[in-house]
């Protein structure tokens, strides 16, 4: 597998405020056996992670 640096989630397209449960949550729809790979601390970094940039729209109109 390819070695990839440590992502945060905070600075992810898929984190969003969830109004049920009040906090922020990983809006990525894991499969069975990718969820118990995260459960178990065995992935090193996510495969799904992409930065959100919230001036890309701005970059695009100058």
């Amino acid at each position: 597998m390819e070695n990839k640096k440590a992502t945060n989630c905070e600075s992810c397209v898929f984190y969003d405020y969830d109004e049920d449960y009040e906090s922020y949550v990983c809006t990525v729809n894991l499969d069975q056996d990718e969820m118990e790979s995260f459960i178990a601390g065995r992935t090193r970094s996510c495969p799904y992670y992409r930065f959100y940039d919230e001036y890309k729209s701005v970059h695009k109109q100058i």
